[in-house]
């Protein structure tokens, strides 16, 4: 399997310009997803507010790599992001971080309607932000 790249990202993601969040996909599989990130760093990241991202953006780079997952595995079509639970930060914000976002996503059941997933965002090993999301297919 040879990793994915931004090109493919946008190609297959709605998320567009600077908002498509992720990097490149390293790797999956039948129920989980591997992406990378840099984006956290850049001074015109769409999730800043008042010069900082904050980790709850972290909510959205794994519901990125939930949307990379699905169009890999071809289901659902379009999904809306229909709740998030159990989000744990620890740390309060991502933009002061050097090392580079690691983006797990793992589906842990699904049907017709939508899918829910967990994720955790690390960086250097450290523990930055994990949840669940669920996504609603829209029909």
């Amino acid at each position: 399997m040879r990793p994915l790249d931004r090109a493919w990202l946008l190609a297959n993601l709605p998320h567009q310009g600077e908002m498509n969040l992720l990097e490149a996909i390293s790797g999956w599989d039948a129920s989980t997803i591997r992406a990378q990130a840099r984006s956290h760093r850049s001074p015109t990241n769409p999730l800043r507010r008042e010069g900082c991202l904050p980790a709850t953006a972290g909510i959205e780079y794994g519901a990125q790599a939930a949307a990379a997952h699905g169009a890999l595995l071809g289901e659902g079509g379009a999904g809306l992001l229909a709740s998030v639970r159990a989000v744990r930060l620890h740390v309060p914000r991502l933009d002061d971080l050097d090392a580079t976002l690691e983006v797990l996503a793992e589906q842990l059941g699904g049907g017709a309607g939508g899918v829910l997933y967990r994720f955790e965002l690390t960086a250097a090993g450290r523990p930055l932000v994990e949840g669940r999301v669920t996504v609603a297919f829209a029909r």
